[in-house]
């Protein structure tokens, strides 16, 4: 399969374009610049050097190539959406592929750090803030796609962990840089439901390979309070943990992380790509991490910088 993948560059999409290069399809990965290019040709990954923001037209011009197009950059809500519908118009009565990436920030609750006993499985109801309300706009636009004859499947991921400096536990340890205690907010109560990189991208295989037009997917493993994630941290570096204020919080993580990430509750469930994919994940523990040298060196890293 002719799969162009868009985001390819980014910690998801460079890995669900290596795993599907692997599986043996064709992949297409855009790349904003040409040293991008040459990381994703050294990986067996046709380049294709573009901007969504500055270049949309060539872009989706180039997409007609592909049997299916997977989007997975990080944009703002509403250049999202514009450049959503136009790959949409652009396949409207092909009958190919459309994977579009959300993410269960859609489903998010500013708890404070507190717990929240909801949790949402694909297809059951909730209501967004207003924040991320364009973001949920462009899933329904994706799934009615298949009234157009295009195979559009939303695919939504947790928190995602792995190699890189992503996720809770390295945001706790980059906590202990700039306050020298392990931070979590409030009570450390929330969860944030959360999945293994290798474990999603094989969703996305799943999903191109098998997903019903029209369909929602999680891919969900596990879910941990923050407060256990400060305390792990804690006990591998010998420090205290530490809660915050939301405040405090904003000084550490930022605004946006402190109040959507670190500070918010949202769990979620799978049971849709269990069902319909056969999905099932085989990293179940993200605190396997812990003691991790990449990870210990953020603190010190960013403690000689701080």
């Amino acid at each position: 399969m002719q799969v162009f993948v868009l985001g390819a560059t980014g910690f998801l999409g460079k890995a669900v374009a290596r795993r599907l290069t692997l599986a043996g399809h064709h992949v297409t990965g855009m790349a904003r610049n040409a040293e991008a290019a040459t990381r994703l040709a050294a990986e067996g990954i046709f380049p294709f050097v573009g901007d969504l923001e500055t270049d949309l037209a060539g872009a989706v011009a180039a997409s007609g190539a592909a049997d299916a197009v997977i989007f997975a950059p990080q944009l703002l809500l509403e250049p999202e959406h514009q450049a959503v519908s136009a790959f949409l118009e652009r396949l409207a009565g092909t009958g190919k592929t459309f994977v579009f990436t959300s993410g269960t920030g859609v489903l998010s609750q500013r708890t404070a750090g507190d717990w929240s006993p909801d949790t949402f499985g694909e297809d059951e109801p909730f209501v967004p803030a207003r924040s991320i309300a364009r973001r949920v706009e462009t899933e329904h636009l994706v799934r009615a796609a298949a009234a157009r004859r295009v195979r559009g499947i939303v695919m939504r991921p947790p928190l995602i962990w792995g190699p890189g400096d992503h996720g809770h536990v390295a945001s706790v340890y980059r906590s202990v840089a700039r306050t020298g205690a392990a931070c979590y907010i409030g009570r450390g109560l929330n969860c944030y439901s959360n999945v293994h990189i290798d474990d999603l991208s094989r969703a996305y295989e799943l999903a191109l390979e098998k997903g019903a037009p029209g369909a929602l997917y999680h891919a969900v493993a596990g879910e941990i309070p923050n407060r256990w994630i400060a305390e792990a941290v804690a006990r591998d570096l010998g420090c205290e943990t530490r809660s915050l204020t939301l405040e405090e919080a904003f000084e550490v993580w930022g605004k946006f992380a402190a109040l959507i990430v670190m500070g918010a509750s949202s769990r979620s469930r799978s049971p849709r790509a269990r069902r319909d994919l056969g999905w099932e994940p085989e990293h179940l523990d993200m605190m396997t991490q812990i003691g991790e040298p990449r990870l210990r060196a953020l603190a010190e890293r960013m403690a000689v910088g701080a």
